[in-house]
């Protein structure tokens, strides 16, 4: 309970410290009023500045609360982040923040989590295959190839899969969540829209994600095969399948457990540039399309929402850490 208590409260803390930086950061950029930016943005594109401009802009920033101290400022900003209220978009108005991330979040949840699932499984076990010495022979040479994978980033692969897959070979679409045009229904002819056009993007990123999994875990496996219960079960006995599994895997795989957590936001990023470069209709589109805007208000709350997110998911998988690993324990002896 003391170790959970400092966990929680050190999570707190992060979300604090990372809510004041949210806010403070882009208040030092000089001249970044994000209200006359948008007015004069949206006045300009017709070519001329409407009549009254500085009392629109006066009555918006009272709107959004602008027009107080910078401190007043601040300490609304971090009562609404505790109640959620990440306030109104100001490119979307009347629609809250909260509704804008709501409606994007599903689309990135999606394929982050089959992403890190599909990418850390697989790069998992394919290199502890290729570390196990009774296995087939010719998977020690798709180390090279990992390398390469590893190597590269998520958006720079995602590029050439558009190129080579979708535009060459027309296989997929070039981007996008469905079809132009196609109203989202629930029938099996949407969700096989919806996976059409996911492949790429799951694609690019398990591709870079597989192959720093597989070194990772071919180092640490050649690390275990010299433990003495390995050769412990094989004088006993015990089936080639349980060695590998039950004593191989299961304690090779505990630090690749801690490199997923801190992996997190490195992965999160990295889909957020894939779904820009694809138009996938998710929180990295949807932050691009409000840092074009000079929409400040869904940024804060983007990135708020995401620092929060990673710090939950952090919290939980070091608390279910022990049940991976037996040998830890949090309590005094």
């Amino acid at each position: 309970m003391s170790y959970l208590i400092k966990r929680v409260i050190m999570l707190f803390l992060i979300i604090w410290a990372a809510a004041t930086l949210n806010f403070f950061l882009p208040k030092l950029a000089p001249g970044r009023d994000p209200i006359r930016e948008k007015l004069v943005q949206e006045a300009t594109r017709g070519g001329y500045i409407q009549q009254g401009m500085e009392e629109m802009i006066k009555a918006y920033e009272a709107k959004f609360g602008l027009d107080k101290p910078l401190w007043q400022q601040y300490l609304n900003y971090l009562f609404d982040m505790i109640r959620f209220n990440l306030g109104y978009s100001i490119s979307n108005y009347p629609k809250t923040v909260m509704q804008l991330i709501m409606e994007a979040l599903p689309w990135t949840l999606g394929l982050v989590t089959a992403a890190i699932l599909i990418s850390f499984t697989t790069g998992s076990l394919v290199g502890a295959l290729i570390a196990w010495p009774r296995a087939p022979a010719w998977l020690r040479y798709t180390v090279p190839l990992l390398l390469t994978f590893s190597a590269v980033p998520f958006y720079v692969l995602g590029l050439v899969l558009i190129y080579v897959f979708a535009f060459r070979l027309k296989w997929f679409p070039l981007g996008g969540g469905y079809p132009i045009g196609v109203v989202p229904t629930l029938s099996w002819t949407f969700v096989g829209q919806l996976a059409r056009h996911a492949v790429l993007p799951l694609l690019s990123l398990v591709l870079a994600g597989a192959g720093g999994w597989a070194l990772g875990m071919r180092g640490m496996m050649v690390t275990v095969l010299g433990e003495d219960y390995m050769t412990f079960a094989e004088a006993k006995g015990l089936p080639d399948r349980r060695i590998f599994f039950r004593y191989g895997m299961r304690n090779a795989i505990l630090p690749q457990v801690t490199g997923l957590a801190l992996s997190l936001g490195h992965v999160v990023a990295g889909a957020a540039l894939v779904e820009i470069v694809f138009g996938y209709p998710g929180i990295g589109t949807l932050l691009q399309r409000s840092v074009a805007s000079f929409d400040y208000f869904t940024i804060y709350g983007i990135v708020f929402f995401v620092i929060v997110s990673l710090g939950v998911i952090l919290l939980i998988m070091d608390m279910v850490y022990p049940l991976i690993d037996p040998r830890i324990t949090y309590e005094r002896r």
